[in-house]
């Protein structure tokens, strides 16, 4: 088997609450295969959230290690781990995270021109085509629906064409077929970029659509658990 694209070992999360230390994640390993689809799932306050941040180095584990494509990102800098989310990973929150006094072309081309793509804004408007909203290039997002601002958050992530996405309750604040319209989108991002896919979720179908599924407790693994063949 391939190196793992995400590894953690023993890793643990600690955060100051007003009733003092509070333990969000216990001892948690686990390894994320190339182009595997990861779903996570447990009740709320779980430690589904805090895990993903984990990964994406948006939150420091307390203790443990953890590693992405193959590089230790436990101790990187904060400007070294902003550019290597900018170069390696997509993720996609809940809540859209777009920049409201910019396009939607300009929301999507942002991260490519930090990247310096000298096509930036073609490859953005090529990337909004695919999930449908050409037309809505120019538009600001107060102009656009919930789930137009999820796609054009979805193009923005994957645009860069990165190796790991990052997914959090993505159709959490959207309707069930705007959220169903948004998953098809999701996972045909990964399929067409090659991706490895990290899912938080609450809906039992969606994680069914995983290739493997984790069940947190308590900020522990309870489960983990291999799709069967179909």
């Amino acid at each position: 088997m391939t190196d793992p694209v995400l590894a953690l070992k023993d890793v643990t999360l600690s955060l100051s609450g007003n009733a003092g230390m509070v333990e969000i994640l216990h001892g948690i390993s686990m390894n994320v295969h190339k182009g595997e689809t990861l779903g996570l799932i447990g009740p709320s306050g779980s430690g589904k959230s805090s895990l993903l941040m984990i990964m994406g180095g948006l939150e420091r584990a307390t203790t443990g290690r953890v590693a992405a494509l193959g590089q230790d990102i436990t101790d990187m800098s904060e400007d070294a781990l902003a550019r290597f989310r900018r170069d390696h990973m997509g993720i996609v929150f809940q809540s859209f995270h777009l920049i409201p006094t910019m396009t939607a072309l300009e929301n999507v081309a942002t991260p490519l021109e930090l990247a310096g793509h000298a096509d930036a804004f073609d490859r953005a408007r090529a990337e909004l085509e695919t999930v449908g909203l050409a037309h809505r290039a120019d538009h600001f997002p107060s102009q656009m629906s919930g789930g137009e601002q999820q796609r054009v958050a979805l193009a923005r992530a994957s645009a860069p064409r990165p190796k790991i996405l990052l997914a959090d309750e993505p159709t959490g604040n959207l309707d069930g077929a705007n959220g169903a319209a948004i998953i098809d989108m999701l996972f045909d991002l990964r399929d067409r970029h090659g991706a490895t896919l990290v899912l938080v979720t609450h809906s039992n179908t969606l994680a069914q659509r995983c290739d493997r599924v984790v069940r947190l407790t308590d900020g522990r693994v309870a489960a983990d658990q291999l799709r069967a063949a179909e």
